[in-house]
């Protein structure tokens, strides 16, 4: 079985690609590696944010290796918060602060469009590729539901009447935006594999 990192920390993403790719490939985490360095996300996209993890993780580890970056895109905020958005209201990744400040900004804004952005970045044999993944939606004006993470609380997929974390697990992991890009990894890893 081959064996491929995920360059993260979050227990969440790393269930949500767990349950998505192929079980002939074995996902492990940066704990796993014995990586617990905090990789610093400074670029200014989220396809550059997830290239420098996944860079960071095949340079010091030697593994190949995959990395997401993920923004919440607002219409009506001008794309904001996108690549800061778990960083919204400061650095702490604080997703109560950040929904909280997120729901300020779109006080009285009729406009609520809104969409989950995923950017995987794969690092495996030398080769560097990217597969996206958006799910458009809308942030409503208080939260609802308790499963989930980040701002799932307060976006309402298209085409559902309930937020990401009211769906729940199953159905929230077939349609995300880590879906849809773990998806088309999958797919890769798959082709790569036979």
């Amino acid at each position: 079985m081959k064996t491929i990192v995920f360059a993260t920390n979050n227990s969440h993403k790393l269930d949500e690609v767990r349950a998505i790719v192929s079980d002939s490939i074995e996902i492990v985490g940066l704990k796993d590696i014995g990586c617990n360095d905090d990789i610093a996300e400074t670029a200014d996209t989220l396809e550059g944010n997830a290239l420098l993890k996944a860079r960071y993780v095949k340079e010091r580890f030697g593994y190949d290796c995959f990395a997401d970056d993920t923004g919440l895109e607002v219409e009506a905020l001008g794309g904001e918060p996108g690549v800061r958005s778990a960083r919204y209201a400061g650095d702490a990744h604080d997703s109560e602060a950040n929904i909280v400040k997120l729901l300020k900004a779109l006080e009285g804004a009729t406009n609520r469009k809104a969409r989950f952005r995923t950017v995987i970045s794969l690092i495996i044999n030398g080769e560097e590729k990217f597969f996206e993944g958006i799910v458009e939606g809308r942030i409503i004006e208080e939260k609802r539901g308790k499963s989930g993470f980040g701002y799932d609380p307060v976006f309402i997929p298209d085409g559902y009447d309930e937020t990401f974390a009211q769906l729940g697990a199953d159905i929230k992991n077939g349609i995300s935006h880590r879906a849809v890009a773990s998806g088309k990894l999958a797919e890769y890893l798959k082709t790569y594999m036979i």
